[in-house]
């Protein structure tokens, strides 16, 4: 059997590379040679020690080339472009079958239950590959699987034209919300960098999240109609959300937390909101949520990645980049894996 590098994380704020044997795909699988992969908010959770460390090859953002394809797969072939989504369903049960597969009780997380893209090959069900079209480059449409997330999750929160839509942090929800109609985006960052790339991506206000009053008071201004929290760990922001969304309004949850988070229970009942999880990405109708975002990054992808992807380093020196993306004082923010 052939063998791969693989990278693992085997105490906190360590990875290594080592040798490992390569994958063959199943009836139904593809094997991809990874291209890129991008460090990801919740990578960086496991890395301080915040979640469980994974027992397998971590990296979950993948975008690669066809390697080898299993008996039964069609609509893939050898040498195809392509960006994967991070998850494996069953394929069969009632909400695979429904295209809600982000719901299968069988599901596995790519990079955290099943082996992910920190390495030179990587096995997946062919279902969960997606073409990149052409002109796109593999450090780009690994961005698929972040703005996927956000997709998703502004898709579920049923965003209207013209809506208002406050955002903490997180960039890729930028570019959902501007894509799905809104008519103003209030972000709250932190970093100089993360400021810049929102306005770059189309955010119409920044606020900086260490202002006493900060978004409270933009809110108080005009109604913000959806919330978009993508902070999650141990973040309070929940709390401010409820306290910045207008009554009847949406607060969707895409951040994944490490602990309980303090629930704003008074101002959800005061206020009638509606507290939205959305759980990675799925497929609704004729589109999968990859579908639109590939369609995204077709007609915006340059400019969405100059915005996003402030570092890239190769497999060996991926201490390195975990360390970069870790330290925001380095100007990270998408830090990706290439190869």
């Amino acid at each position: 059997m052939s063998a791969m590098r693989a990278a693992f994380c085997h105490a906190v704020g360590k990875l290594v590379v080592e040798e490992v044997p390569r994958p063959t795909p199943g009836p139904g699988e593809v094997v991809v040679r990874v291209r890129n992969c991008g460090i990801c908010g919740s990578d960086l959770h496991w890395y301080h020690d915040q979640m469980m460390i994974p027992a397998v090859c971590p990296g979950h953002e993948i975008a690669g080339e066809v390697a080898e394809v299993g008996a039964g797969v069609t609509a893939l072939k050898a040498g195809d472009a392509v960006a994967i989504e991070g998850i494996a369903s069953c394929g069969t049960c009632r909400y695979c079958l429904a295209g809600d597969y982000q719901r299968c009780l069988a599901i596995g997380f790519v990079g955290l239950t099943i082996p992910g893209g920190f390495a030179e090959y990587v096995r997946m069900p062919a279902r969960h590959c997606f073409r990149v079209p052409a002109g796109v480059d593999f450090a780009t449409a690994a961005l698929s699987e972040p703005l996927g997330v956000a997709v998703h999750g502004v898709r579920l929160s049923g965003l209207e034209i013209g809506q208002r839509v406050a955002v903490t942090i997180g960039l890729a929800a930028v570019v959902a919300a501007r894509a799905g109609g809104a008519g103003e985006i209030v972000v709250v960052a932190r970093r100089p960098q993360q400021k810049a790339a929102a306005m770059a991506l189309g955010a119409d206000r920044v606020i900086d999240d260490g202002d006493p009053g900060g978004l409270l008071a933009d809110a108080a201004d005009a109604p913000i109609d959806l919330v978009i929290e993508t902070v999650g760990g141990t973040a309070d922001t929940l709390d401010t959300a409820a306290a910045a969304c207008r009554p009847g309004g949406t607060i969707c949850v895409l951040g994944a937390f490490t602990k309980s988070p303090p629930f704003p229970a008074l101002f959800v009942l005061a206020k009638e909101l509606r507290v939205i999880g959305s759980l990675v990405y799925s497929r609704a109708g004729a589109r999968a949520d990859f579908d639109i975002v590939l369609d995204i990054l077709r007609r915006q992808g340059r400019r969405i990645a100059e915005a996003l992807i402030t570092h890239r380093f190769p497999l060996a020196e991926i201490g390195t980049a975990f360390a970069t993306a870790a330290d925001k004082t380095t100007g990270s923010i998408k830090v990706t894996i290439e190869a």
